[in-house]
């Protein structure tokens, strides 16, 4: 029996937001263990010029503010995103704003961007990369702040501080719980958006941008074009969602904020798949919204995802998830006669043929 096995009973009977910076303390410590990094056969992936271990990525949101990234990717994850960080520190919105929802495997979060600040990450971030490397590719986050924010020149800015520090970024415009946030997708504002971003950093590592699932799918041809024609690399697919499925169960069901865990994942894999077939092959696509099964990751992957996210699953069951999903995933290629993550992702018709 693990230290996990026996401390995830006692953090489910605790306060969500409590229960997570206590299990984020703890892998700080060094209380996770040690299951990677290193090659698994058959499930790297090339993909935004970088080699990935597996496709199995964590999302933003675990680890706010890069306190545990190096711990992070020890457990076994193919890469590990921080954030999301903004340029000021903030408190985010009222407590509560966790509500978990084990009935449907699923979390509801109002959070609001709650993190300490550029500057206190780029700190974290400077200790963490200083030794030896973490052996997965290390990607950051970035939002506005909810107050005073002028999301061209901040996000330019966070660009700008984070580009010599992180793999890969992520422009996050699809929490819902900051105001306005996502309107910055509508194309118009997206084209000026990145502009300045690019703009500010012509030399950066990969940027991707980070979509609402909520979006009608009308919209996205219009989107998919102007990331490509900013010049950005990915997208990733997607968010929490606002809307609720019907009959979704549990007490905190009625709550307000962005859903996440097994309710999201249909609605973003349809996403995915028009996404990639509307890319065709000039994104690179990470698919993220209710994986708990390597099958569910196949799915992903055959809608056209090169890489995939989680989160909800990994608070729910721990370290152990990764096991199990790389085994599962491993029988899931065995079985359809594939010798290599990229050999599934071609027998699907929208999967995009870039890596």
């Amino acid at each position: 029996m693990t230290v996990q096995s026996l401390a995830l009973p006692l953090l489910r009977r605790l306060d969500p937001e409590r229960a997570h910076r206590i299990a984020l303390a703890a892998l700080g410590a060094g209380l996770g263990g040690r299951a990677g990094p290193h090659e698994d056969d058959g499930l790297s992936v090339e993909a935004l010029g970088l080699r990935f271990p597996n496709p199995i990525g964590l999302a933003a949101g675990f680890d706010k503010d890069a306190r545990a990234v190096r711990p992070l990717a020890r457990l076994g994850f193919g890469f590990v995103e921080a954030g999301t960080v903004t340029l000021l520190p903030q408190a985010g919105n009222p407590r509560p704003r966790l509500f978990r929802l084990p009935e449907e495997g699923a979390v509801i979060n109002r959070m609001g961007f709650n993190n300490n600040g550029l500057d206190r990450f780029l700190d974290r971030l400077a200790r963490t990369r200083a030794g030896a490397p973490l052996g997965v590719p290390f990607g950051a986050n970035v939002g506005i702040n909810k107050e005073g924010a002028d999301p061209p020149r901040d996000y330019a800015r966070l660009v700008q501080a984070l580009a010599p520090h992180a793999d890969y970024l992520v422009i996050n415009l699809s929490s819902p719980n900051t105001p306005g946030l996502r309107d910055l997708q509508q194309a118009a504002r997206l084209r000026d958006l990145l502009d300045a971003i690019v703009q500010a950093s012509p030399v950066r590592p990969p940027l991707l941008v980070k979509l609402a699932p909520d979006l009608a799918f009308e919209s996205l041809p219009e989107i998919v074009e102007t990331v490509v024609q900013a010049g950005l690399d990915g997208l990733i697919v997607s968010n929490t969602l606002v809307a609720r499925p019907p009959g979704l169960r549990g007490r905190h069901a009625a709550e307000t904020g962005g859903l996440s865990g097994r309710p999201l994942r249909r609605r973003s894999t349809e996403m995915l798949a028009e996404v990639s077939r509307l890319s065709a092959g000039r994104l690179t696509l990470v698919g993220c919204g209710g994986i708990e099964t390597g099958a569910d990751i196949l799915e992903k992957l055959q809608a056209g995802a090169h890489l995939v996210q989680l989160y909800t699953s990994f608070a729910y069951e721990g370290p152990a998830l990764l096991g199990r999903l790389k085994r599962e995933l491993r029988d899931a290629l065995r079985d359809g006669g594939w010798s290599s993550i990229e050999a599934a992702r071609l027998q699907a018709p929208h999967a995009a043929r870039n890596s």
